[in-house]
């Protein structure tokens, strides 16, 4: 695994929405650009950047018309080259979204499979032979072309699912991994990785990463596949980076990814802390993390030192974490955010506590999502800093709240949200119990959350005590001698070995070497 790994902090931008440069309401490249240093002064040294390629737009870039090119409203592959280099000149990484299970419609890979006669990419998509016999359990296109059979599609109709075989195939059409096209769609999808990676990216965070090989049930033809990547990967570019959107690390880390996310879909509970009715870190005191710390020791015991589990702060399709907390409890909710294992990844917005935009119309396929898609609020000129266009022009409407956040209010207020944020990202900087490969055990799973952090080469342990409740709480410190070095909130009360922790605080100690 990359070292810089270990103590990376991710920032994932959302182009479209993060700087526009040119005033054509649309954020691009050159936007971003400029805004690098925000994101280092906050103390993120790695980026994921949302898809960037040609596209039609139908689901916000996730369907690629050209894996080659960028699209224009963006800026050129130049753009993109200029934009990698000025990461790289401040330290910084950054990964492209690679979306390798579908693509546009309007791909040429497409438009060629559609056609009646043989050709170099009959078989790089899933077709059926017959239009009248519909894929059981799958979605698909009918009669769209003179191909005699129906185009299976992954999401919506305009995604066409590339071909990578079918691990127990069933029906005369389906492929096994086997076959030509699916070894060369695997190819070709390699092709377009080394093509970014000799232009200096540094790796991908994958699109689904779970979901390429059909009738795969326990994903391990899914896991093979990953597995011939991997190989391909540590052959040719040994450094790039791999972070899946799978949600199961004990398959993703197995199939070579290097961190897989822990999400609002699947079987992790993610949503129990931040995303339900009463969520954990909520101050009524009514959420419950149980079943998230089972199912995160789970898959820690299956990962531990094989790769890392990441906890977003959100994304593009998830609720802003403002949505249902208070800025109070979006800083307890990052105190647990930046103290746990893995790489941590803050989507554009939530350090400054951006809100989610209640009853927008559906934006490039964005439906429910499209309000945790609205454009970044940097400061009190127009458009708070995003654009210069017209606020009917922006490529999704801003926040209107009088009181709505933004960022240079929150970098002059010293208790901000933001500040938090920066001031733990320093302190996980700081102490090697907190890189990512420290190691963790939970103490409780209750209020208080209590946990031990341990560095990997044993020269520091830290005890993080958070208590979202509003009610304070008691918490008996472990054996040894402890030392507070971390404070957000009222402090503690203390008396010999026992701790009250006060409403919605959150207290980190260090074991003080004998």
């Amino acid at each position: 695994m990359a070292e810089w790994l270990n103590n990376a902090v991710f920032y994932e931008i959302y182009p479209q929405s993060f700087q526009d440069s040119n005033g054509d309401g649309i954020g691009d490249f050159k936007g971003i650009q400029s805004r690098l240093d925000y994101i280092k002064e906050l103390g993120c040294n790695a980026i994921w950047m949302n898809p960037c390629f040609e596209s039609p737009f139908m689901d916000a870039g996730y369907d690629v018309a050209d894996y080659y090119q960028t699209a224009p409203r963006y800026g050129t592959n130049q753009d993109l080259k200029e934009l990698v280099d000025a990461i790289h000149d401040r330290g910084m990484k950054i990964l492209l979204d690679l979306v390798p299970g579908h693509t546009s419609v309007k791909h040429p890979w497409f438009l060629e499979s559609m056609k009646a006669e043989k050709n170099e990419f009959t078989d790089r998509y899933v077709w059926t032979d017959n239009v009248w016999l519909p894929p059981k359990g799958l979605n698909y296109l009918s009669g769209i072309s003179d191909r005699d059979g129906n185009a299976v599609v992954n999401f919506f109709s305009g995604q066409p699912a590339l071909n990578y075989g079918f691990y127990k195939p069933e029906e005369s059409w389906q492929q096994s991994m086997n076959d030509e096209g699916p070894r060369q769609t695997l190819e070709a999808m390699m092709d377009v990785m080394r093509f970014w990676l000799d232009l200096g990216v540094d790796g991908f965070r994958v699109d689904m990463a779970g979901s390429l090989v059909k009738n795969d049930p326990d994903q391990k033809g899914t896991i093979a596949l990953w597995q011939k990547v991997r190989t391909f990967l540590d052959a040719e570019y040994p450094d790039a980076v791999l972070v899946s959107e799978w949600g199961e690390p004990d398959k993703s880390l197995k199939g070579g990814f290097h961190m897989d996310f822990l999400l609002h879909f699947g079987p992790s509970h993610y949503n129990d802390l931040f995303r339900c009715d009463h969520p954990y870190f909520a101050s009524e005191g009514k959420g419950v993390i149980k079943d998230f710390i089972d199912k995160y020791n789970e898959n820690y015991n299956k990962t531990n030192g094989k790769g890392l589990i990441c906890i977003p702060s959100g994304n593009h399709d998830m609720d802003r974490l403002a949505r249902r907390l208070t800025p109070a409890e979006q800083k307890i909710a990052f105190d647990f955010l930046l103290t746990m294992p893995g790489a941590p990844f803050i989507y554009y917005g939530d350090e400054i506590g951006l809100r989610y935009v209640e009853g927008l119309t559906s934006k490039e396929g964005g439906f429910n999502r499209t309000g945790s898609r609205s454009p970044m609020q940097w400061n009190h000129e127009k458009n708070d800093g995003f654009s210069t266009a017209d606020a009917k022009d922006l490529y999704i409407k801003m926040d209107e709240a009088q009181d709505r956040p933004v960022a240079c209010d929150q970098i002059e207020d010293e208790h901000s949200i933001y500040h938090e944020v920066k001031r733990l990202i320093q302190f996980r900087k700081e102490h090697p119990a907190m890189l990512a490969n420290g190691s963790i055990e939970f103490l409780t799973d209750g209020y208080p959350l209590a946990y031990l952090r341990k560095a990997a080469d044993g020269s520091e342990t830290l005890l993080v005590l958070i208590n979202a409740d509003a009610k304070a709480h008691k918490f008996t410190l472990p054996q040894g001698s402890w030392k507070q070095i971390y404070l957000n909130g009222k402090a503690p009360e203390e008396n010999d070995k026992e701790i009250t922790a006060a409403g919605q605080s959150s207290i980190v100690y260090q074991l003080e070497q004998a």
